[in-house]
């Protein structure tokens, strides 16, 4: 993209910065065009499939500790609430991947399910199936579009 200098004061303004600035504008229009790969599909559970621009999505990376070197026993569940920053227009698309930060065999042996996601937060639990120590994050992508 094409970058306009900007005018000392006092400067008279002709036809060739004009010219530019005109250039300028119509570039950035084209690199902004409504071209289909610009637009993002999302399959609500509420509106069904929504598409909007790329640019008026709104992802989140969010993380949150379930447990810090605890002990766990095979088949204890640990819950978790995570609050988006802000709501979401649909109900949005999450992914959960659990973190074995303490990397023990332990750690290594977990399931996570989501049990609820809404506008504003997601909620689920860790399921440890084995016993043992135990140090776990769940890394979780939000995909949506914003209220």
């Amino acid at each position: 993209m094409s970058r306009v200098s900007i005018p000392e004061r006092g400067q008279p303004l002709d036809v060739a910065y004009l010219s530019t600035l005109a250039l300028a504008i119509n570039s950035m229009a084209e690199d902004l065009s409504s071209a289909t790969y610009n637009y993002t599909t999302i399959d609500t559970s509420s509106e069904g499939k929504v598409s909007c621009k790329t640019s008026e999505t709104r992802m989140i990376g969010g993380s949150i500790t379930v447990s810090f070197d605890s002990t766990v026993t095979a088949s204890q569940v640990k819950s978790f609430t995570y609050t988006f920053p802000r709501d979401f227009k649909y109900t949005p698309i999450v992914t959960a991947t659990p973190v074995n930060k303490g990397q023990t065999t332990a750690g290594e042996d977990v399931t996570v399910v989501l049990t609820d996601i809404t506008r504003g937060s997601v909620t689920g639990f860790v399921r440890y199936n084995a016993n043992g120590q135990v140090s776990t994050i769940v890394n979780l992508i939000i995909i949506g579009i914003p209220n």
